[in-house]
This record gives C-alpha cells, structure tokens and sequence, in this order.
C-alpha cells in the first residue's frame, strides 16, 4: 500500500499545528494552556483547592453544632399554622432548622392559593357588577361626561359676576 518513501513529503505538513501551538502558547491565558503530557487538560488552579491538606479547627474555642434550633414565636405560630403540631404545648423546646423551612413553605403555598382564589373571586365580582351597571345603561364615558358637564357648570359659574 503506502510506504513510507510516499507519505515523506507529508510529513513537515503533520508538524505544523504542533509547531503553531508552541508558538502561540505565551498568548494563551494559563488556565486553558494543556498541561504536559496530559492530553488536552484544563488546568483548574484557580478554582480547586488541594486534597492533602485539612482545614485547621482553632484549639482555643471547640466547634459545637447544635442539631437544632430554638424557636421564635412567629416560627412556633408558622409551625401550628401549618400543621405541624396541634397545640403549643407539643412545640418541643429545640426544633430542626428544616421543620421550621418545610412549615414555611408550606405556609407560603397556602397563602398563594389563598390570593390565587381571592383573585378570582374578584373577577367574578367585577363582571357580575359590570353586566349590572350595563343593565342600568351605565358606562365609563357617561360617568366622565356627567362629571365634565358639572365641571364647565361650576367653572362658569365661578366666573359669573356676582350682583
């Protein structure tokens, strides 16, 4: 097939992205350069942290993790609220950070669907006292005609000299 003697004049031609690279390698920003003999690697400098070493606990002042939390009032009535416990007295004295975020949210989906019903109890009201006032052969622009009416009457009256 091919020989080596045919594929020779191809050779210089296989070199020349290699030699491209070195030379633009001072304008390439260090993080994204290709780490030697790696591959076509990220190099992650900035961002990693290295594995050996431990962070340091300071000896003077031990940490203590408190598996809980001691409610506020509002966050014992957020509780109740939501059905966690029935009454206050059930209420222990330390409660877990995410019962207090679960009460929460599930207060906050309740009053949602509280506002989303009492949107459309409103627009339900709007239209029923719409048709209404078209019954009574009412509408925007005779209230605001009447209005200007009595308006130009008062600003002529005004303006009329007085005996």
């Amino acid at each position: 097939m091919w020989g080596r003697a045919d594929l020779a004049p191809v050779f210089p031609l296989l070199s020349l992205p290699d030699k491209a690279v070195k030379l633009l390698e001072r304008n390439i920003p260090s993080f994204l350069r290709m780490s030697r003999g790696a591959g076509p690697k990220v190099s992650r400098r900035l961002c990693s942290k290295p594995q050996e070493e431990s962070p340091v606990q300071p000896r003077g002042r031990p940490v203590l993790r408190v598996p809980g939390h001691k409610p506020t009032d509002w966050e014992k009535k957020c509780l109740l609220w939501a059905g966690h416990f029935k009454k206050p007295e059930d209420i222990p004295e330390v409660v877990s950070i995410d019962t207090i975020r679960a009460a929460q949210t599930t207060l906050r989906v309740k009053f949602s669907y509280i506002m989303i019903a009492l949107t459309i109890a409103g627009c339900i009201v709007m239209v029923i006292r719409g048709k209404q006032a078209v019954k009574r052969h009412e509408s925007l622009t005779s209230i605001n005609l009447e209005k200007k009416a009595q308006w130009k009457e008062e600003a002529t009256q005004s303006t009329s000299p007085k005996p």
